[in-house]
């Protein structure tokens, strides 16, 4: 595993500006709105050679609402697990009661963490001498930085990572590493769900529709297998969002996606599948990802020994084309199955990685177009010569003959109808191609 670095601070005091710097990426939701990052955020990031894992804590503070508290929380967590704590303040604002706060719970662990007290927004002398105010907060050397234009920023990374242990040896090769993003509309349980796997809170929850903003992180292990779970922001329609900060989660949301291998696609089990769920599984068949639909909250569910046939068929309806998709049914609260979706993510991982040969490719398929033959629109014959899987991850099935690109959708649907009867890829979209020979 690789060393941590927390970042952690009052609200609106440029963390997650300075996250994003050191990433070099616009990864942190940053906004003028204090609270806007409310969970760890986790990424790799590396500087001089060295790796890390940096994370962008929520804004420290001493409200006393619910997700107040629980920021505090996952804040304290954070200076738990990390080798090395960047505590930020804004020279613009001075000590703040919040800054001496933080400041006396990091004085109680400076015997075993290093702490590097960084002062932002210092801009010019005025600034500078401004700074020499925050000594009296007896955390020791302080760091000077301007996070927006970065400077002072290289400085500070050159004492973080001198300071870091070495990192422990892990498989970093992200191939054998299945990714899989929990995905869904608020409040279905996505948060809970990842608790039950990891066995800690190491995402807040609360019945709050719309906690969990920005996309996180988690790395676990599973039967030897290495897993990164990326739990993102509930997506909502785009008409209910109603400012800056839900439109850039819905992005990240999207983001989480495209870099997952196999979505987790949460639904309510009391709601049922709503036209949003079919939104979020449409956009992730049409990134070419693996799905899993995750039906949640089940022990809520009165039920006999036909209910989850019933419900499968109800869902099957709906989803139409989609009727590969795997679905289980859970309950995050309880743990029910919830292991059952990890095992079934990774067969959809492992199919999505599995390569026919040509062979048998052509040995189950061509009869199957002998005894339906192509038709096209003009009349022009169409002769498929042969079949060949091209790639994986999506499985990319090509068919070689004349005319082949006057192939109607239809009989495409048809072609990957018997691929699937044949060959299962149970979860995977198939991506089907024809080219002339």
């Amino acid at each position: 595993m690789k060393p941590i670095v927390a970042i952690v601070g009052r609200p609106n005091v440029g963390k997650s500006t300075l996250f994003n710097r050191i990433v070099s990426k616009r990864h942190a939701i940053v906004h003028d709105m204090p609270g806007v990052t409310r969970d760890r955020n986790y990424l790799d990031a590396e500087w001089n050679g060295r790796a890390f894992s940096l994370i962008d804590t929520g804004g420290y503070t001493t409200a006393e609402d619910r997700i107040s508290k629980a920021v505090l929380e996952q804040v304290f967590l954070s200076i738990e697990e990390a080798h090395a704590i960047v505590f930020v303040v804004d020279v613009k604002s001075g000590i703040t009661d919040i800054d001496a706060v933080v400041a006396e719970h990091l004085r109680k662990v400076l015997d075993s963490k290093k702490i590097f007290f960084t002062i932002n927004k210092v801009e010019n002398d005025k600034d500078r001498l401004d700074a020499e105010a925050f000594r009296r907060l007896g955390l020791g050397e302080l760091n000077l930085v301007s996070a927006l234009s970065g400077d002072g920023v290289a400085e500070l990374l050159d004492a973080v990572v001198a300071s870091l242990p070495e990192a422990k040896s892990t498989d970093e090769n992200d191939a054998n590493t299945v990714k899989l993003a929990i995905v869904g509309r608020p409040n279905v349980g996505k948060s809970s769900f990842v608790n039950a796997v990891l066995g800690e809170n190491r995402q807040i929850v609360t019945e709050i529709a719309g906690t969990t903003r920005d996309a996180i992180d988690t790395e676990f292990f599973r039967n030897q297998q290495r897993f990164l779970l990326i739990d993102t922001a509930g997506l909502r329609r785009k008409a209910r969002v109603e400012d800056n900060i839900e439109f850039f989660s819905n992005v990240r949301t999207e983001k989480a996606i495209e870099r997952a291998d196999v979505a987790v696609a949460m639904i309510d089990a009391v709601q049922g599948l709503e036209k949003q769920d079919l939104r979020v599984i449409n956009d992730a068949v049409d990134k070419k990802r693996g799905v899993v639909i995750a039906v949640n909250k089940w022990d809520l569910v009165e039920k006999d020994s036909r209910t989850a046939d019933a419900f499968t068929k109800a869902i099957y309806a709906r989803l139409g084309s989609l009727n590969y998709i795997p679905i289980v049914f859970i309950s995050a609260l309880t743990k029910q199955r919830v292991f059952k979706v990890i095992d079934t993510a990774t067969e959809v991982w492992n199919v999505r990685r599995n390569r026919l040969s040509t062979s048998e490719l052509n040995k189950a398929l061509l009869p199957e177009i002998e005894r339906n033959t192509p038709w096209t629109k003009s009349g022009k014959e169409v002769k498929i010569k042969y079949i060949s899987q091209l790639s994986t991850e999506p499985p990319l099935i090509a068919f070689f003959g004349s005319n082949t690109k006057q192939i109607e959708d239809s009989y495409k649907k048809f072609l990957e109808r018997k691929i699937r009867e044949h060959f299962g890829f149970q979860g995977t979209p198939i991506e089907l191609q024809f080219r002339l020979k």
